[in-house]
């Protein structure tokens, strides 16, 4: 589905048509092994399906650059042994595409790992007249479009007792310019419900108008999820 005549939704990532660029967001590689250390026994099959979903995309359009939006690692204050495995697998099974790697606020020590393939950290990217952040902070010169990724947005869907909670990307305003935040690529963080929780971005002070895109998962790991439009954000909360 567009967001506009450059920009379209794929999965849980963008594309962006013209440079031939994937944008994803808050993979939080490692995720698994830090809720394992807390008790939580989570199978550690995340990776694979990462991968999978990957492959799927690159099987559908042309891509020669990828954006990681920032929070590519899970851990705050360490760098734990899936995340050097998984992330340094990652880059490399990547390895014939141009890589910009956003640092996020997940990403303060994800430095070493970086330069294991050469790469370097930015804060934000420009491409054209977009420019990529991670949106845990709000930087200047931004481009007349903005994407950002940090909130991981999704929207909580209630049938009888029953609720399940959806990943979604939203599209507005922040001041003059077009604003587009980014759910997680990682199933495990479908992160806020923006209809009832408060928001963490700085970019997010109001929403009421925002337009919300949501992914509707394929049972099938092997098909992309569908993406539905829901409306503004002020209309679904009168429904």
């Amino acid at each position: 589905m567009k967001l506009n005549n450059n920009i379209e939704i794929i999965d849980l990532a963008l594309y962006l048509v013209k440079e031939k660029t994937l944008v994803i967001s808050d993979l939080h590689i490692g995720i698994e092994e830090s809720l394992n250390k807390q008790g939580v026994l989570i199978p550690r099959s995340q990776f694979n399906d990462l991968l999978n979903k990957l492959k799927l995309i690159l099987n559908k359009v042309e891509i020669k650059k990828i954006v990681f939006n920032g929070d590519l690692k899970h851990e705050f204050g360490e760098i734990s042994k899936q995340e050097w495995n998984n992330i340094l697998s990652l880059l490399d099974f990547l390895q014939d595409k141009e890589i910009i790697i956003i640092k996020g606020n997940h990403d303060p020590i994800l430095k070493p790992i970086a330069n294991k393939r050469n790469l370097k950290l930015v804060d934000k990217y420009d491409i054209d007249d977009i420019t990529i952040l991670h949106g845990d902070k709000i930087l200047e010169n931004l481009n007349k479009t903005i994407i950002i990724g940090h909130e991981h947005p999704a929207i909580s869907l209630k049938k009888g007792i029953r609720q399940e909670k959806y990943s979604c990307f939203l599209k507005g305003k922040y001041k003059n310019k077009e604003l587009i935040v980014m759910p997680s690529f990682n199933l495990l963080t479908h992160g806020t419900n923006v209809l009832k929780e408060n928001l963490l971005s700085p970019f997010l002070d109001n929403i009421e108008n925002f337009e919300v895109f949501v992914l509707e998962p394929e049972e099938d790991l092997n098909n992309l999820s569908k993406t539905l439009y829901f409306g503004k954000i002020n209309d679904i909360r009168k429904l």
